[in-house]
């Protein structure tokens, strides 16, 4: 498994399986580091060890995470895929309400971090603050041009490949980052919206 190896997902019930806070973000650590025990979960996340525990083994049933080699008596849990492509299928009933749940709860978690950095950037020094960016960008495309650019923005981060699992191919310097990124129509309840061409229409 490397990096930028991607798994698509679009069963509603798989869905709705991470869409839980604490399944959320051990889902998360379990993607960004290499391997961790429940003990260690519980520790990054401030929960008890039972209660990850539980909730690794659903991740576990739901084809999210598996066990990883033991280390002595310690039993660590890895990712299957540190990539994932969640869509929902329009056959499969469900499957969007599920995706829309997780979206959301994504949103929530992304936009928390992001906002704790920005709150605290004064802790940062200049060239780190130069490094980060937060942009927004407004154009029209599209759905085949907009499918398009949300695939190259989930590959962007391919030139990273490695690192999160081999601390050797970490230059000098290198700080865990990330990067949020959202390519998506102007929702048809926007007053811009109305400035579709003539002839189409929702």
């Amino acid at each position: 498994m490397t990096d930028a190896d991607y798994s698509r997902i679009t069963d509603p019930a798989r869905l709705r399986a991470l869409a839980h806070p604490l399944r959320l973000r051990l889902f998360d650590l379990l993607t960004e580091r290499d391997e961790l025990t429940a003990t260690e979960c519980a520790e990054a996340v401030g929960e008890s060890v039972a209660s990850c525990s539980f909730h690794l083994r659903t991740l576990e049933k739901y084809g999210f995470i598996e066990r990883a080699p033991g280390r002595g008596r310690e039993k660590p849990w890895r990712a299957l895929s540190r990539s994932w492509d969640m869509r929902p299928d329009p056959e499969l009933p469900g499957s969007l309400a599920a995706l829309r749940e997780l979206a959301v709860l994504g949103l929530d978690a992304e936009w928390q971090r992001a906002r704790t950095y920005f709150v605290e950037i004064e802790n940062e020094t200049d060239d780190w603050v130069q490094a980060s960016t937060f942009t927004r960008s407004t154009f029209w495309a599209t759905a085949e041009e907009l499918s398009q650019l949300s695939q190259d923005l989930q590959r962007i981060t391919e030139r990273f490949a490695g690192r999160s699992a081999d601390p050797g191919l970490r230059p000098p310097g290198a700080r865990f980052s990330r990067m949020m990124a959202i390519a998506n129509p102007e929702p048809w309840s926007s007053p811009l919206a109305e400035q579709m061409p003539d002839g189409e229409s929702a």
